[in-house]
Order: C-alpha cells, then sequence, then structure tokens
C-alpha cells in the first residue's frame, strides 16, 4: 500500500478525506484587505466625477489656490508652510489629479454600461415594435382585401338607383314606380 492511499480508523483513505466537503460551510477565511461594496464605490466615485466637473469645482479650487499662493507669498517667513517654488501646492495637485482620473474613468465605465443596456433594451423594444407593425399591416392589407369585396353603402345606393331607373323606363322622377297613398288615413293597427 503507498501512504497515501493509507487506510484511516474510519475506513476513507487520507487521498478522500483532504477533500473539500460540499454539504458543510467552510470556515471563513481572513482577508488582508478590506472589503467593500462595489456598487457603494462605484456610486461614489459617480458622485465625486459629477462633482468635478462643476463649475463650482472649479471655483472652489481657485479659490484654494489663491488662498495659498498669497498666504505663501504674504504671510511672515515662518508662517509659511510652502515657499516660492511651491512645491508642495504642485504635489497636492498632483495628487488631486491622480485621484481624479481614476475616478472619472470608474464613473465613464459605468455609464457605458448602462448605456450599453439601455440601447439593448430599446433595440428590443424597436424589434418588437417592426414586428408589431408589419403585423398590422398584414391586417389592414387584409381587411383591405376583404373590404374589396363587401358592397358598400354607396354601391348599393348607386345599385338601387339603377334598378329603380329600369323600372321607371325613362318617366320622368316626378312619376314614381310606386306612388304614395294619398287619402288614406293612419293604419292603428300598423303600430
Amino acid at each position: 500500500m503507498t501512504p497515501d492511499r493509507e487506510k484511516t480508523p474510519s475506513g476513507a483513505t487520507a487521498a478522500t478525506r483532504s477533500r473539500i466537503r460540499l454539504d458543510q460551510p467552510q470556515r471563513r477565511r481572513t482577508r488582508i484587505l478590506p472589503e467593500w461594496d462595489p456598487e457603494a464605490f462605484g456610486r461614489l466615485s459617480e458622485r465625486i466625477a459629477r462633482f468635478l466637473g462643476t463649475g463650482r469645482f472649479i471655483v472652489w479650487m481657485t479659490v484654494v489656490i489663491i488662498i495659498w499662493l498669497v498666504w505663501n507669498i504674504t504671510a511672515p517667513y515662518f508662517l509659511r508652510f510652502d515657499p516660492y517654488p511651491f512645491i508642495f501646492l504642485t504635489l497636492m495637485l498632483s495628487l488631486q489629479a491622480s485621484y481624479a482620473a481614476p475616478l472619472i474613468l470608474l464613473a465613464q465605465n459605468r455609464q457605458d454600461d448602462r448605456d450599453r443596456v439601455n440601447l439593448e433594451q430599446d433595440r428590443k423594444q424597436n424589434e418588437r415594435s417592426i414586428a408589431d407593425t408589419e403585423y398590422l399591416t398584414r391586417e389592414v392589407a387584409a381587411l383591405r382585401t376583404g373590404l374589396g369585396e363587401v358592397a358598400t353603402r354607396d354601391w348599393i345606393r348607386s345599385e338601387l338607383q339603377d334598378v329603380v331607373k329600369d323600372l321607371n323606363g325613362g318617366r320622368p322622377d316626378g312619376h314614381r314606380v310606386f306612388p304614395a297613398e294619398r287619402g288614406r288615413g293612419r293604419d292603428v293597427d300598423d303600430r
């Protein structure tokens, strides 16, 4: 017997005993990195990207930079935290840009995903509309074909006028084929 096929007291081999059991929950693993909700992070990045794209952000950023520059130029030397070459300001602006760019890209990717879903839904709706339109077109064509064989009121009226003319045999219109009965009162029983 090979060492890995050694029998255990329960009758199972060592190879089968080390397998993961699917009928039992696994132990929770400890994570080194923190966990976060990708949807919540995506929503936060969209909010930040929306704010970065506003005039309000540009105004506030301009105000902060002007205050920074004025303070570091006019304040007493021992209170200046970023003297003339303004290296710390450059570092802060670079840091802000390095975070803003990926957040804006993440927000754009999420918007692209939403747009893709909306376009797919629009495409399916258009296909349904086209199918409905084609169906209704076929139905209208069938109704037109069917109505072509149906006697309309105008056609019946013209046919009856032709029959009346034939019955009159060329008599003037004043002489009717079925003259109205005169001199008789209303029939009470006809009601």
